[in-house]
């Protein structure tokens, strides 16, 4: 056996998406052949492509009865950005930062620690996948800012926009602003995959996204698109936000989706006044994040207080956490400092991506 016969029985194998077979679309890396070993990874445009198992199972009958019954067949499937291909490969982390409803503070959480990721060394990428309502041009001071394009490889790629030591895209910087984006959720989706394949990333250590709040067609694009690292779940104290975190965690602890949950931060958590600095008031209730967070079984990774310098800033284009003398600063970067403890604990304790070992003896219609 050779690798040359090896692909030439590939070129059989069709990825129907496409039109045309594995070997010419580039799907076939990694490729070892020794004795009567075949070992070879398929690599998918992205994570959970529902055609894996149509192709895998095309290729291993294709194999054995071009090469026979006796190879030996090792098939692992990757997405392009775990094979370090596309938009996306060089892209280490991707986090999600997500509520069950609007109105807790999840574009300030998602955006200082961004920033916050930045500060203590990483490479970092924001995106704003909140299509309906971006935020990201107002806090970021990048009103009426247009990201730039180059071409690559005969395409036209979006540039991201840098400031603060961050790449950003947000659909914000596409729209008007005082215009409605009417949109179904197809055209919602479509826009969002453009963000993340249409544009050049380059490599970074974490990508945070700011999702739209509750359970929709976006964030099952999301996850169905891109191989999330973890999520962060924000929520206010007060019933009302608990009750719909509990469904945005039950929608990533889904078993079609299952993305771990890093942690709870509750923002409003209770408000000190300047001429009081020892005294906390409690006004949206207290404690709500510590049992949503248990329930949960992850940590509250931080409680964020009111206080008016936080909306000041990000009306002002300026996020609190470079504010460095703030103690709202320093409660940033402690959390970005857990949140990357966390993720360097996950990926350790990962398995490594499933390969499908074939039995030699087993039938070739398995």
């Amino acid at each position: 056996m050779t690798k040359d016969k090896v692909l030439e029985s590939l070129k059989k194998v069709l990825y129907f998406p496409k039109g045309t077979n594995v070997v010419e679309l580039g799907m076939v890396d990694r490729l070892e052949v020794s004795d009567k070993k075949v070992s070879f990874a398929l690599v998918y445009p992205q994570a959970n492509d529902t055609n894996a198992h149509i192709v895998k199972d095309a290729a291993e009958r294709t194999l054995k009865t071009d090469l026979g019954e006796g190879v030996e067949l090792v098939i692992e499937t990757l997405s392009e950005q775990q094979a370090g291909r596309g938009p996306l490969g060089k892209v280490k982390n991707i986090i999600v930062v997500a509520s069950g409803k609007g109105g807790v503070g999840k574009s300030t959480v998602a955006s200082n620690l961004a920033l916050a990721l930045a500060k203590t060394g990483s490479k970092v990428g924001l995106l704003d996948a909140d299509i309906y309502g971006p935020s990201m041009p107002i806090m970021m001071g990048l009103k009426g800012v247009r990201p730039g394009a180059i071409e690559e490889d005969g395409k036209t790629k979006i540039v991201p926009i840098e400031k603060y030591g961050i790449k950003m895209l947000s659909i914000g910087f596409f729209i008007e602003e005082d215009k409605a984006l009417m949109w179904r959720g197809s055209m919602a989706s479509n826009a969002l995959q453009q963000l993340f394949n249409d544009a050049v990333w380059g490599e970074l250590d974490y990508m945070v996204l700011d999702l739209p709040p509750g359970t929709g067609d976006i964030h099952l694009t999301l996850v169905q698109s891109v191989p999330v690292t973890g999520s962060i779940i924000v929520t206010t104290p007060q019933n009302v936000a608990l009750a719909d975190v509990r469904k945005a965690a039950d929608m990533f602890k889904n078993d079609s989706i299952k993305v771990p949950i890093l942690g709870v931060v509750e923002n409003m958590s209770y408000f000190t006044p300047a001429e009081l600095p020892n005294n906390k008031y409690y006004i949206f209730g207290k404690g709500g994040g510590q049992i949503v967070a248990n329930e949960l079984n992850v940590d509250l990774l931080a409680q964020l207080p009111i206080v008016e310098s936080i909306a000041a800033k990000s009306d002002l284009g300026e996020p609190i956490v470079l504010e460095e003398s703030s103690p709202i600063s320093a409660t940033f970067i402690k959390l970005a400092e857990d949140v990357k403890k966390k993720v360097d604990a996950r990926n350790e304790e990962m398995e490594p991506t499933p390969i499908v070992q074939i039995d030699p003896n087993a039938s070739c219609s398995t």
